[in-house]
This record gives structure tokens, sequence and C-alpha cells, in this order.
């Protein structure tokens, strides 16, 4: 079995971090625990050391050209300082990973892979790389830290004389000094709150972690693990791939089809998913509350009058609304509100019914 990589955060975790393994990584999944580091970053911040993801420099006279053929979305719409959520696909419409992409001047992108995909998703993009274009990946040299939360700005701002609140949404700023370190400052998430992803160097990071938990000390602020940022995202719906997203899963399917713009041109998987945009995809991704007791896990099988109809892709007990509730892929005749279906929990059929998502919206000020 191959030695699981440590982010350069794994001698400043402390003693209370659980580690796992995950994606090759061994990483914290709570500090505190689950439920406090979700309610820390509902109703006040938290912070997550996210190092393991990757990161890709796309760079030269055709590094526009690349990323568009690469990727479902519009990098057209993108200027120097904007970031975009977009997918990478197959031909057939399956997704090879989903991302963001940072344009961070003209002929330089900065691309961010989910860390189980960095070397396929390299692969994939030097396979189709030509012409004037050069492609680094600086996975290990780049830490990534990311404080979310509604106390998040007021936190991170003790920490620089930059004015973080004119970094709008999907906006970021390089070369900024925080906490004594220079870093990429994103106005990003994974955790439906608002807050801050920051990229930096993976030496400073360290140094960075705590001074920004010393910063939030009296905000309340939590180190947080993968347990609560999958809680986070699960609830805002934000998907996870493996999960809502794999090589037999499309972005439409998966419901992230604002992220798809086949009006912009040839992109890898362009005929399939304009067709399943426009006439609608086979299967829908939906939201599950159980009406009896049990929690829906991720691949339980979903059934409608004892005919299986799909599967769940993500569950489990909502933190913030106490629920048991869970988003599964169903054919999309289905797929209606209200439809009443039945979750095979071990063994057993239990009665849940289709429901609105994302579970939590935060209120907006």
């Amino acid at each position: 079995m191959a030695e699981l990589k440590r982010t350069t955060l794994y001698p400043v975790y402390g003693e209370g971090a659980k580690l796992v393994p995950f994606g090759g990584w061994e990483l914290p999944v709570q500090f505190s625990g689950i439920k406090a580091e979700h309610e820390a970053v509902r109703t006040r911040a938290g912070l997550f050391d996210v190092s393991h993801m990757g990161e890709v420099e796309i760079k030269g006279n055709d590094a526009f050209a690349l990323v568009q053929t690469l990727t479902t979305n519009d990098v057209a719409k993108l200027s120097p300082g904007k970031v975009q959520y977009t997918a990478m696909c197959y031909p057939d419409g399956g997704t090879v990973d989903d991302l963001l992409v940072y344009h961070r001047r003209d002929g330089s992108y900065l691309l961010v892979l989910n860390a189980a995909n960095t070397d396929k998703d390299v692969e994939w993009i030097e396979k189709h790389a030509t012409g004037d274009v050069t492609i680094r990946n600086v996975s290990d040299q780049v830490a990534q830290l990311a404080l979310q939360g509604p106390l998040a700005e007021e936190v991170l701002q003790t920490c620089t004389a930059v004015d973080l609140s004119g970094i709008a949404p999907f906006r970021f700023e390089e070369d900024i000094v925080v906490g004594g370190v220079k870093a990429l400052v994103s106005r990003t998430g994974y955790t439906g709150e608002d807050g801050f992803e920051l990229y930096l160097d993976a030496k400073d990071a360290p140094q960075l972690w705590q001074r920004i938990l010393e910063a939030g000390k009296d905000y309340g602020v939590l180190p947080c693990g993968l347990g609560a940022r999958d809680t986070l995202r699960f609830e805002a719906r934000l998907a996870l791939y493996g999960n809502e997203l794999s090589a037999s899963i499309s972005p439409i399917e998966a419901g992230i089809g604002f992220a798809v713009k086949p009006n912009k041109g040839e992109f890898i998987g362009r005929d399939v998913l304009a067709k399943q945009k426009a006439e609608g995809s086979p299967r829908k991704l939906v939201g599950l509350e159980m009406i009896e007791r049990g929690i829906p896990r991720s691949y339980y099988p979903v059934y409608k009058d004892g005919e299986e109809i799909g599967e769940v892709t993500s569950g489990t007990q909502s933190p913030t609304l106490k629920k048991n509730v869970g988003l599964a892929l169903v054919r999309a005749e289905q797929a209606e509100i209200g439809n009443e279906v039945d979750v095979e929990i071990r063994g057993k059929r239990v009665s849940a019914k289709i429901v609105k998502t994302p579970f939590y919206q935060r209120t907006r000020g």
C-alpha cells in the first residue's frame, strides 16, 4: 500500500485531530467534533486545511484555447481576477472532474482540481494540449486554506491591510500579505457560506494557519476537518466527485447544468451535453427526506413500487435541519417533488419523499 501523503500543516494539527486516509492523503476528519465544527461554520467561522487539492498552471498563447476545449463553462466570460466553476468531461458526457478556473492574467490560468483526481486530470490535460502552451502541476508547492462562515471576512480582515470587502464572490486578488505571508485570496468556498480560500507557498501554511486561529479565538473560530466539510457541502447541494459526479454521471444529471454552455462552441462532450440540456437527461439528482427512521447512505438503492429507479449519492443526518436526508440519482420521470419512494437500508425498504434542494441556503445580507 502506498504511503499516505501529508500536508505541511500536519505538524500543527494538534492532539485533538482525528486523522483518516482520504484520496491518498492523511487528513483530519475532525478536531473538536463534526457537529461543533459544522455549527461554527454556519454561525461564526471555521478554518480548513485543503492543501491536498490539486493546482495546475496553464500558460501560453494557446492556453485559453486549451482550457476552453477542456471545460464545459465559457472561459471567454472570464477576465483577470475572476474565478469560474466548471467541469471537464469525456466525449460521452461523463465527468472527468469538477474544478475551478482562475484567470490570472491574459494567457495564464490556474486550475484547482480534486485531490484524488489530480494525476488523472493532469494526464487528460496534457493529452489534449497543442500549440504554445505550458502545463505545470504545482500541487506540491501550493497550500490551500479555507476560512468559511458569516464572520470569515471580519476575522481575516484583522490579518491584512487590504480591504477584503472589495473582493466580490468568485473574484480574487494575488500577492496579498495576510498574517505576514503572501497569498492569493479568493472569495470562494465549498460550504454554502461566505468565505475565502487562500493559496500560498506550502512552507508558509503553518504560520498562516496559526495566525488565523489566533485572530479568530475571540470570534469562536474552530479548526475544521473533512467531516464538517462534507456535511456543509452536502446541505448546500454542492457536488462531490465520486458521489454526485463521476465518469458515468454527466454534469447535467448531477444538476450543475449552469456550468455547461453548449453555445460557446466546441468542447469535449459538447454534443451529448447539449442534447441532455435541450431534451432533459435520463436521470436527475434529487433531494430525499426520510419519512420513516433511517439514514440514506451513498450507494443505497432507491425503489418506486418495488422497482429500482436509482441510488443514493450522499446522505446523512443534517446537523442544521436535524433530519435524515440524502441526494439520489433517479430516473427523470420519477424525480417529481413530493414523489414517495423507498430507500433500501440494511436490507429493509424505508419510506422517503423527494424534496426541494438545497437543504440549506444562507440568508444573504
